[in-house]
């Protein structure tokens, strides 16, 4: 049985091994060296510095900014609602009356 298979058909055992190898290598490193999952400067550092103060600031303007959006459809679609109950109450008064001129 050749190591590889040809193009199209499923791998055999040893190539399937050899695949699952790389993802297991890749978590075993970040498992065992833990410097790299330890984090950036501005959130390890210190709470008082200015880059800490600028970042909250930043998220706090990004989560304004989704508020202000959200509030505006809010208002767009109480705006159509508004409208369409006026054009509703309009026609319902402009309804022919049954025994009118054309019988």
């Amino acid at each position: 049985m050749p190591a590889s298979s040809p193009a199209g058909c499923a791998p055999s055992r040893r190539g399937w091994r050899r695949a699952a190898a790389t993802p297991a290598a890749v978590t075993a490193a970040l498992l065992f060296v833990p410097q790299i999952l330890s984090a950036c400067p501005v959130c390890f550092g210190d709470p008082n510095s200015a880059m800490t103060k600028g970042t909250s600031n930043g998220v706090f303007f990004l989560l304004g900014v989704i508020g202000f959006v959200q509030v505006g459809l809010g208002a767009m679609f109480l705006a159509f609602w508004r409208r369409a109950r006026a054009l509703r109450s309009r026609r319902d008064a402009l309804r022919v009356i049954n025994g009118g001129f054309f019988r």
